[in-house]
């Protein structure tokens, strides 16, 4: 048990999460940050398309993180 708490709770705990509050919050940004990858480099394709979706993704990330931090 020890070694799957080591790997697998403490970290979550220190953010007060359990593991598959984590795993949820961790997956749905890396799904949000893959999502502004792909407007990225549309955009950097197609100037006119997603002229602001890549940077107001990324901002409302930050206000996540900001937020989870905040609330700790």
């Amino acid at each position: 048990m020890s070694a799957f708490k080591k790997h697998f709770a403490d970290h979550p705990a220190t953010v007060g999460q359990t593991y598959l509050e984590h795993f949820a919050f961790s997956a749905s940004f890396s799904l949000r940050l893959l999502l502004a990858s792909f407007t990225a480099i549309v955009h950097a394709i197609f100037p006119c398309f997603f002229e602001k979706n890549t940077s107001r993704s990324i901002e409302e990330l930050s206000q996540r993180m900001q937020q989870r931090h905040g609330a700790k």
